[in-house]
């Protein structure tokens, strides 16, 4: 802000933070000397927040106080002793940032002063991107914060913060979705371990046209090897029932 001591007049304004000497005290108030060519009036209803029945109880000539311009004018600067409000309805707008303190904290919301006449309020949803429960998870009572102005509704003396709206907004992770499977239902222990075995087996290799005629040559043989052994056995065997029989019919008695 501009410096008291340096600046005109005009160049003060409102909410201009001055400090200052008690020059005199009267019934309605006290003269202030705050370093300018005109002096400073302070009225008795602006000494204190509370009530104020005689300005000698607050203040005595001489003594040096802190006060803030509430008006300029041609002949005085009307100053207060109540520290005025940051933000007055007028000034709040939305998406207005502001900072302010955490007074207080309900399942609902949080509220905050952010010297406005009224706390601004910063509801759960609003906290934090995601999903919040209480605002207990997010912040505490005292903390100092940064929001948003959402909606300033002047007849009901509501302000609506948001500091979810001044951070950053994290992507959230989504895994890679799975290759669906072809065919229905899953497929058994078995199946699966005879694709692995079939998959791990060696393959034997090809068999050239030589390889072939041979193997077919080998088994022709044996086959016609195997067919006489069974003739020779067969023609035994009847041979030998043929010798039994006529040994038999010899020694059977004849009628006669």
């Amino acid at each position: 802000m501009t410096t008291p001591e340096l600046a005109p007049i005009a160049a003060l304004e409102p909410k201009t933070k001055l400090n200052g000497k008690i020059l005199k005290t009267t019934l309605a108030g006290a003269l202030v000397d705050v370093g300018q060519n005109v002096p400073g009036v302070i009225h008795i209803s602006q000494l204190s927040k509370d009530s104020v029945n005689k300005v000698e109880d607050v203040v005595k000539e001489g003594q040096m106080v802190d006060v803030w311009v509430r008006r300029v004018k041609k002949d005085r600067i009307e100053l207060t002793m109540v520290q005025p409000l940051m933000y007055d309805w007028k000034e709040l707008e939305p998406d207005m940032v502001v900072k302010g303190k955490v007074v207080r904290l309900e399942q609902y919301g949080a509220f905050v002063d952010i010297g406005a006449e009224r706390p601004g309020m910063i509801h759960v949803s609003e906290l934090a991107h995601g999903y919040v429960k209480t605002p207990g998870e997010v912040i505490k009572e005292g903390d100092e914060v940064e929001a948003k102005v959402l909606d300033v509704d002047r007849k009901k003396k509501q302000i609506k913060l948001s500091m979810k709206a001044l951070a950053p907004e994290v992507e959230e992770f989504k895994p890679a979705k799975k290759e669906e499977k072809r065919g229905h239902g899953k497929r058994s222990p078995k199946k699966e371990f005879a694709e692995v075995l079939e998959h791990e087996a060696p393959k034997e290799p090809e068999l050239t046209a030589f390889q072939i005629a041979w193997q077919e040559a080998q088994s022709k043989a044996n086959a016609d090897k195997s067919y006489k052994v069974k003739r020779a056995k067969s023609g035994l065997s009847t041979e030998q029932e043929d010798i039994l029989n006529r040994t038999l019919e010899k020694r059977l008695p004849t009628g006669g």
